[in-house]
Parts: C-alpha cells; structure tokens; sequence
C-alpha cells in the first residue's frame, strides 16, 4: 500500500521497501531516513519530484511523477535564463 503526499506526487510503499539505501543516496533533499533495516518517508512536503529515487528503487517503492514540480520549475527557468524559479 502506497503512502500518498498531499503536496506531492511522491508516492512511497514501505511493504515494498528493501531497505538498500538508494533513495537516501539520491535524493537531494532528505525526503527519505534511515528506520532501522528500512527506510521510511520522513519529509514528502520537499520533494521536488526530480524522480531520482524512483529510478533507483530495484523494489518499485517509490512512485513520483517527475517532470512536474520544482524540478521541472528548475530546468525551466535555467533553461530560460530566469533568475528565480516559481515552484508554486
């Protein structure tokens, strides 16, 4: 069973979760935390639905739609030589 967060698309199954680490490796955000052999989704509200963790989970515990959020706010406003993106 998925967790959902409201202020996201970032999805998480801790069921599924193997605990290899991967998500805390990748995400540049502190999303993810260690829970003793798991992990467990500590900080969905910053997710900024790059989905890089969803790339490395072997386990499909994560679902995130990337390309939508911040991330893609990011790309687009460097890639339109804006100085502040709009995440919102």
């Amino acid at each position: 069973m998925f967790d959902v967060s409201i202020a996201n698309t970032l999805q998480f199954d801790p069921v599924s979760c193997n605990g290899c680490g991967m998500c805390l490796a990748v995400c540049p955000h502190g999303v993810f935390a260690r829970n003793g052999r798991t992990v467990q989704l500590v900080r969905p509200e910053a997710c900024m639905e790059c989905g890089a963790c969803q790339v490395n989970c072997s386990e499909g515990a994560i679902r995130v739609e990337s390309g939508v959020g911040c991330a893609a706010a990011m790309f687009r406003a460097a890639l339109l030589r804006q100085s502040t993106p709009s995440c919102g």
